[in-house]
């Protein structure tokens, strides 16, 4: 199969340039500068956008980009970031953004049923983009007293980041005509990448992003390594990492020993046992939260974004992730991946597991692991506290 055919079939694009980012005070200058840069357009599609110093300074970087005729869309999921507070909405709207809740299923004033827009994603012109795990808040930056969380973001520029740019226009206009009309294209870059966009939204029947995790499963020969934040992998997941690892790849799952979510961690090592009875390799983060979400197999294909290794996001909340298949590019990561391990993670064996771990650890993992799976069950539905008069 020639190139040109793999890319019509795969849903490839072959005309970009990619190059990885490191989450904290390096993604966000970067997207300072490509916000001062654009032209004509910014998309930004974000799960959480917190009022604090670096929502500030990205909410003011927009409010320039817009005062000088840029076209801003701002979408925010309506769960996460509904602690924003109305003055800002108003400040933002009155610059000339245009600003959006994406809406559940269902809501009233106590009540919040719907899916959740996890994604991450920035778009300038359609032509440069950003698509990974970084939320607008401290926690995803590096200020002076406190390190930003593990996290990732491909920096893409090309073919691909038209197709991102339409995505955004479609989201915005709930797919209607007007969105296709809004569409756009640009010349082809002077890269030359393999890179697809993969989207998770299983209430509207695309699960991409679970299938070309499963791809990398039945591919991949000789090792794959998976960084991800709250790893619950479901039933079918668990029988393809078994599956990997019994025909002899190497498997490692590089997970946070500091976890934002105590229950999710506690629920995370009840499969620790599963894990490495099977030869799989697990590698705790220490020196921060891990909060990336990004996996690569033998050498020649990455996949990063805001998909998380369990059910909710498999089933239940819209993900993005950028599909790269590119030697070079996966190289890099295979070894950033590398020298983390081996400089900033402790490994976890079996034997140092069965010492640490007494019956009562074991019924706290279970019990834990239970109730997470219950709370993924209801996770759409919550009741709004009443506001204090």
């Amino acid at each position: 199969m020639n190139q040109q055919t793999f890319n019509h079939a795969s849903g490839y694009s072959s005309h970009n340039t990619i190059q990885l980012v490191r989450g904290g005070i390096h993604y966000f200058d970067l997207l300072e500068e490509l916000i001062d840069r654009a032209k004509e357009s910014i998309h930004l599609q974000v799960y959480i956008y917190e009022e604090d110093e670096t929502g500030l300074r990205v909410t003011h970087a927009l409010i320039r980009a817009a005062q000088r005729g840029v076209k801003v869309y701002m979408l925010l999921d309506g769960y996460a970031s509904r602690a924003l507070s109305e003055a800002s909405i108003t400040d933002i709207r009155k610059a000339g953004i245009h600003f959006r809740w994406f809406e559940p299923l269902l809501k009233g004033r106590r009540f919040y049923v719907g899916r959740r827009m996890h994604h991450k994603i920035f778009v300038a012109d359609g032509l440069y983009s950003l698509v990974g795990g970084m939320n607008i808040s401290n926690r995803y930056n590096d200020l002076p007293d406190q390190p930003a969380w593990l996290d990732w973001a491909a920096y893409t520029k090309g073919e691909v980041s038209t197709e991102l740019h339409n995505r955004c226009m479609q989201m915005w206009y709930r797919g209607n005509r007007k969105a296709m009309l809004s569409s756009m294209r640009t010349p082809f870059g002077d890269g030359d990448c393999l890179i697809r966009v993969r989207i998770n939204d299983w209430v509207r029947n695309r699960n991409q992003i679970s299938r070309s995790y499963l791809e990398m499963f039945h591919r991949a020969q000789s090792q794959i390594t998976i960084m991800s934040s709250y790893f619950l992998p479901g039933r079918v997941f668990r029988k393809n990492l078994q599956q990997a690892a019994m025909r002899g790849v190497r498997v490692r799952i590089v997970l946070t020993k500091i976890s934002d979510i105590m229950l999710a961690k506690l629920a995370e090592r009840f499969f620790y046992p599963w894990l490495l009875r099977r030869k799989i390799e697990i590698y705790e983060y220490r020196k921060k939260v891990v909060h990336g979400k990004i996996a690569t197999y033998d050498g020649h294909w990455v996949t990063v974004g805001s998909y998380n290794f369990n059910d909710l996001s498999a089933y239940a909340s819209i993900e993005l992730n950028l599909d790269v298949h590119n030697q070079t590019f996966s190289s890099q990561v295979d070894q950033t991946l590398e020298e983390i391990i081996k400089r900033d993670c402790d490994q976890i064996t079996e034997e140092a597991l069965t010492r640490k771990t007494n019956l009562w650890d074991q019924l706290v993992y279970r019990l834990a692991y239970a109730l997470v799976r219950l709370i993924f069950f209801l996770f759409t539905f919550y009741f709004r506290q009443e506001k204090k008069r």
